[in-house]
């Protein structure tokens, strides 16, 4: 049976990072958040990487080391919130419907991109990963009822969430500056064209063209094309390389642990 530690492994599940932000911002007042709280433009892998920390530290660290994620979480989105004056739409890092939101985004853009390239998941398996993902958003103190209950419940509330979004123009500002990532460093630049490619074959139709990515037949056959390596490469790679995203990531968090732990003894 397939669990939430498992899918953290798959390095490969970072190809939906994409996807899971652009999702996000299609909630207007997600997009105002990050717009207004986050600088793409110079800082472009920033949420990246305070992302992929967070989901491996609740993935596969400690209890200590989730909580310490967590905190770390809280305490960077305690200023996003809507100042007096500003422009609408009121918003708030902790506001539960956006911290819902945020955590299905992880979970569903996890799942899809672990079954395009392992096969479909068993019942046992998806059941257990929706039990399991519930942490993602209650560690960003989304009350534990706020989790549908079951993985047909949370089919309903993401197909009904994903007919009612909407881009706004910051919204697409930020999906031009995350997809161009001008600041990034040239090895990330490299490979943009293919996370362009990969992130609109995996958004929903809609959102694909409303952030204006063009799609043609062509388009659809470089993605299928891409899918299907990916799926006769991957699983055959040794289990360390496939790992080794989680692994890099969990030695900085822990070195990070360490150095504000002797800090705060000096």
């Amino acid at each position: 049976m397939t669990g939430m530690a498992d899918l953290a492994r798959e390095g490969i599940l970072v190809a939906g990072a994409g996807r899971a932000i652009l999702l996000q911002i299609a909630d207007p007042s997600v997009a105002a958040g990050v717009a207004r709280h986050s600088d793409f433009g110079s800082r472009p892998l920033d949420r990246l990487h305070a992302t992929l920390t967070f989901v491996y530290a609740l993935a596969l660290g400690t209890p200590d080391e989730q909580r310490s994620a967590a905190r770390r979480v809280n305490h960077a989105h305690a200023p996003v919130r809507a100042q007096p004056g500003e422009a609408a739409p009121g918003y708030s890092a902790f506001d539960h419907d956006a911290q819902l939101w945020v955590a299905a985004t992880l979970y569903d853009t996890a799942v899809q991109v672990y079954e395009l390239v392992f096969g479909p998941l068993d019942e046992e398996s998806r059941e257990r990963l929706h039990r399991e993902y519930a942490i993602v958003g209650t560690s960003l103190q989304l009350p534990p009822d706020r989790w549908p209950p079951t993985r047909a419940a949370f089919d309903e509330y993401f197909a009904a969430r994903v007919a009612g979004l909407h881009v706004t123009a910051e919204a697409r500002r930020v999906s031009v500056e995350l997809m161009t990532a001008r600041a990034a460093p040239l090895p990330v630049r490299c490979l943009l064209p293919l996370v362009r490619l990969v992130t609109a074959g995996l958004l929903p139709d809609g959102l694909r063209s409303a952030y204006g990515f063009r799609w043609t037949p062509r388009q659809q056959r470089r993605f299928a094309r891409r899918v299907a390596a990916a799926r006769a490469v991957w699983p055959r790679l040794p289990q360390r390389l496939r790992a080794a995203p989680s692994a890099w990531y969990l030695r900085a968090m822990r070195e990070r642990d360490r150095t504000d732990a002797a800090r705060h003894l000096g």
